[in-house]
């Protein structure tokens, strides 16, 4: 079984030091950590993976998903405050799409890497 551990200290200073000017600022990383929290969970992703299809209003979501429209009110609310999804009324209805092209390249590039 191969070791997750150098078998000598080998420091590469150069590579150190260059990668240490390049990493984000702690706040950003844990940003970044907050945001990828929201793809953890299934029921986000299928919400995700249909906004990237389609804008759909809480009741298509909710008939696709077999959930109720209350545990999908809340979903979207979570996706909603992370700026991963977006509102648009439209008379009574409320229609949710992603937020940008970024959040359907994530689930795209997520997809594909899945079924490699």
């Amino acid at each position: 079984m191969e070791s997750e551990v150098c078998d000598f200290l080998c420091v590469h200073e150069d590579t150190v030091a260059r990668l240490k000017q390049t990493l984000p600022p702690e706040e950003e990383l844990m940003d970044l950590a907050d945001l990828f929290k929201n793809f953890a969970d299934s029921t986000r992703i299928r919400m995700l993976y249909l906004l990237s299809e389609s804008e759909l209003c809480v009741c298509d979501i909710s008939r696709l998903l077999g959930m109720s429209q209350s545990a999908i009110s809340h979903q979207l609310r979570i996706l909603k405050q992370s700026k991963l999804v977006k509102a648009r009324r439209d008379g009574r209805t409320v229609f949710y799409s992603l937020a940008d092209e970024h959040v359907g390249t994530i689930i795209g590039n997520g997809m594909e890497h899945v079924k490699e």
